[in-house]
C-alpha cells in the first residue's frame, strides 16, 4: 500500500545539507510520526514521502523553496544596546527569542555584536540551502 494525503505514518530519517554534514537525525530513537496534509512538514518532506510504500528507503532533496526558503538580507538587522535588558550579553551564533510589537515571537542568531549594537539574523538557520533526506518509511497508518 503506498501512501497519501490524510495517512499517519512514521519515518525514520537523516538530514544532511548538500556537502553531507548530518544536522539532524531520528536513527537510535523513535521515527518520526505524522499525518501527511497537515502542514506540519516542510513541504518539500511531505512530496518526498507520498507514494512509498512500507519498508521502502529512498533520499530525496527538497529545494529551499519547500523547505524554509531563501535567505532574505532584510531579515538581518541591528539591534540597539539600548534597547537591551541590562543582563542581555549573548555570544556570536547563540539563538535568542524576540518578542515583536504585535506580541508573537520569534528567535534570532547573533551574528555580530558592536559596542552600540547586537546584529540579529531572523533567517531560519537552514534557509537558502538544498536539504537531502535519507527516509525510510516505517509503519503506515501508526
Amino acid at each position: 500500500m503506498q501512501i497519501k494525503s490524510g495517512d499517519t505514518v512514521k519515518v525514520h530519517y537523516t538530514l544532511k545539507v548538500e556537502n553531507g554534514e548530518v544536522i539532524e537525525t531520528s536513527a537510535g530513537s523513535a521515527p518520526l510520526e505524522f499525518t501527511l496534509g497537515e502542514g506540519k512538514m516542510i513541504p518539500g518532506f511531505e512530496k518526498g514521502v507520498i507514494g512509498m510504500k512500507q519498508g521502502e528507503s529512498k533520499t530525496i532533496t527538497v529545494p529551499p523553496e519547500e523547505a524554509y526558503g531563501r535567505r532574505e538580507e532584510r531579515k538581518i538587522f541591528e539591534f540597539s544596546r539600548e534597547k537591551a535588558p541590562p543582563a542581555f550579553d549573548p555570544g556570536i551564533g547563540q539563538t535568542v527569542r524576540m518578542h515583536a510589537l504585535d506580541g508573537s515571537s520569534f528567535m534570532v542568531t547573533i551574528v555580530g555584536i558592536t559596542e552600540k549594537a547586537f546584529i540579529m539574523d531572523a533567517n531560519h538557520p537552514l534557509a537558502g540551502k538544498d536539504l537531502v533526506f535519507d527516509l525510510e518509511l516505517v509503519e503506515i497508518g501508526g
